[in-house]
């Protein structure tokens, strides 16, 4: 058993913070905790690292309840946000700080900063200011820091989110290798869905306090199962309609687009409304059975990728992603430069949810 988080709900005097958080992570396992701001992932995290007393529910890491267990005896490390480095010492003693606390002779601490040095390629920086350092350097300090008391699960609050995106983007790499080495059970709270989606085993999301849906980045992007989580995780197209009549597997479905023929695999019902959520990836301009016709707004290029923006109004805008070569650059460029175009997708392109 890694961690189970047990009914846990949290109040701040008016404010419910927490619902009736439900969620079991697996030993070894890279995972997220994904949501907006405010959404109470943070107060989550406080709670397992025994920062914050849950107002009902229990925590359980390695099968082991951690009611009147305080911050500092859990087989937890928690890296900042902030990172919370001490600018005054050097790298070696930053990373020596947590085991000098245990009282663990200097022998042992010297062996194991070194080998935490060399996990996180920073041999050369032992001895240098942190303000002389990068912010990833930073980064890997804060964690190797974390990761020298030998918990059994690491807890990171947003540690990425100060970094610019191209640093970022490597920090995701270097972060998920050395879980892999050292088999810990990372929990990773993000707002990021990039992070969550590229680094993690299993992504809980979650929103107002509560979970919405808890599965692999995969399942989580192609198969969401709220309407919050459709909209929330990835681009989507999202559209209002109502069932008008049974096809079969299918559904018919009356939107201002138009009828569409949607796979039904929810067991909708003539007469529920509705909302439809196509990826912008997802439409064709090859013939499917369905099919807009609107009028181009603009368009973007992003080096690989151009964007595609038709409109029915100034404020109802449809996103289409085309993935540019060499082939197909000079026939979209003749095609944005018409004032209509015709999109397609077909009826399992589509996730359909009940309005909520």
């Amino acid at each position: 058993m890694g961690v189970k988080i047990e009914d846990i709900t949290m109040e701040f005097e008016k404010l419910h913070a927490l619902k009736n958080v439900n969620l079991d992570i697996e030993k070894g396992q890279f995972f997220s905790i994904l949501g907006p701001s405010g959404c109470g992932k943070t107060t989550l995290l406080k709670i397992v690292s025994g920062f914050l007393e849950p107002t009902k529910g229990k925590v359980y890491i390695a099968d082991k309840n951690m009611k009147n267990v305080t911050a500092n005896k859990r087989p937890t490390s928690l890296v900042f946000q902030n990172l919370a480095l001490f600018p005054n010492i050097s790298v070696k003693e930053n990373i020596a700080f947590g085991l000098r606390v245990k009282n663990i002779d200097n022998k042992l601490i010297d062996k194991k900063v070194n080998e935490l040095l060399k996990m996180v390629s920073l041999e050369e920086y032992e001895n240098s200011s942190i303000d002389d350092l990068s912010g990833g350097q930073k980064q890997r300090v804060a964690i190797a820091r974390a990761l020298a008391v030998e918990p059994k699960v690491l807890l990171l609050d947003e540690p990425l989110s100060a970094l610019d995106l191209k640093l970022r983007q490597h920090m995701r790499k270097e972060l998920r290798a050395l879980q892999k080495l050292t088999g810990i059970t990372f929990i990773y709270i993000t707002h990021d869905q990039g992070e969550a989606l590229s680094m993690s085993d299993k992504v809980a999301v979650m929103s107002k306090g509560r979970v919405e849906q808890v599965s692999t980045p995969q399942e989580l992007y192609n198969n969401p199962k709220t309407t919050f989580v459709a909209s929330f995780v990835g681009e989507n197209n999202e559209f209002d309609g109502k069932i008008i009549r049974n096809l079969d597997k299918n559904v018919l479905i009356k939107t201002i687009y138009g009828n569409f023929n949607i796979l039904n695999e929810k067991n909708l019902k003539v007469g529920d409304k509705v909302k439809l959520f196509i990826r912008p990836e997802r439409f064709s301009l090859k013939q499917k059975i369905n099919s807009i016709s609107l009028e181009i707004n603009t368009s973007s290029f992003e080096g690989s990728l151009l964007n595609i923006y038709l409109k029915r109004d100034e404020n109802d805008l449809i996103k289409k992603d085309v993935v540019l070569h060499k082939k197909n650059n000079n026939q979209l460029q003749s095609k944005i430069t018409k004032e209509k175009m015709t999109i397609f997708f077909d009826e399992n392109d589509v996730v359909l949810l009940k309005a909520e």
